[in-house]
């Protein structure tokens, strides 16, 4: 069986170097860079499962990286490694779509549980999804249409096929408003009016025929987001 691929970008040289000891001692093949430059070319071009993101790097910042990770490989799991101070960017690390963050100094053990926590979750998400089942129908993102089992159909616009992508890609979680604007419209959300969203979501259920007072596809978590809640 070959090795998993984690990738770590980190500018500390004694912090990287424990984290490239500790993962390949659990059998992992790690690739490393020790700037944001090199590391963002890494990230948007090499192969691997996981990337290990250090916040604060010189020449290009992890959340820059992470931006462009998101558009380019939405699906990639990351793990945000952040300074104590470094609560805020931590957040929005979250919101721009990471999966999970260790605050450094961490051990071994919890460094290695949660890449094994991430990795196991990433395993069930799909990476190349052209469509995707719902009670009564599926939606095919390739034809932008969702297709009923009655035969009828409903045309989706391209932005209503990235959202519902989006929401199914992470089935099963709770998605905030901040991180769909990130993640599908592509801007920040700092000032930017969520309204936006709530509009799409309200459409994509019509089109679903997903009932707006007690839907059962695109779900509504109170305080969190949206979840789309069946991808089976």
């Amino acid at each position: 069986m070959n090795a998993r691929t984690i990738l770590t970008i980190e500018d500390d040289a004694a912090i990287r170097r424990g984290i490239v000891d500790c993962l390949e001692f659990s059998g992992y093949h790690v690739l490393e860079s020790a700037n944001g430059r090199d590391g963002l070319e890494m990230a948007i071009g090499c192969e691997y499962e996981l990337l290990l993101l250090d916040l604060a790097l010189p020449g290009v910042s992890g959340l820059e990286i992470l931006r462009a990770l998101r558009n380019a490989r939405p699906t990639t799991p990351v793990i945000i490694l952040s300074a104590r101070g470094e609560e805020n960017d931590r957040v929005e690390g979250l919101q721009l779509g990471a999966d999970d963050y260790v605050v450094k100094p961490f051990s071994v053990r919890e460094l290695l549980a949660r890449v094994e926590a991430v990795l196991r979750r990433s395993a069930e998400r799909p990476t190349d999804l052209h469509e995707t089942p719902f009670p009564g129908g599926h939606a095919d993102f390739s034809r932008r249409e969702i297709r009923f089992e009655n035969g009828e159909r409903a045309v989706l616009s391209e932005r209503e096929v990235e959202l519902l992508r989006y929401l199914v890609q992470h089935s099963g979680r709770a998605i905030g408003r901040d991180e769909l604007l990130s993640n599908v419209w592509g801007i920040s959300p700092r000032g930017a009016a969520t309204r936006t969203i709530d509009m799409h979501v309200a459409r994509l259920r019509d089109k679903l025929r997903d009932n707006s007072l007690h839907p059962q596809i695109l779900l509504t978590v109170r305080g969190k987001g949206y979840m789309f809640a069946n991808a089976d």
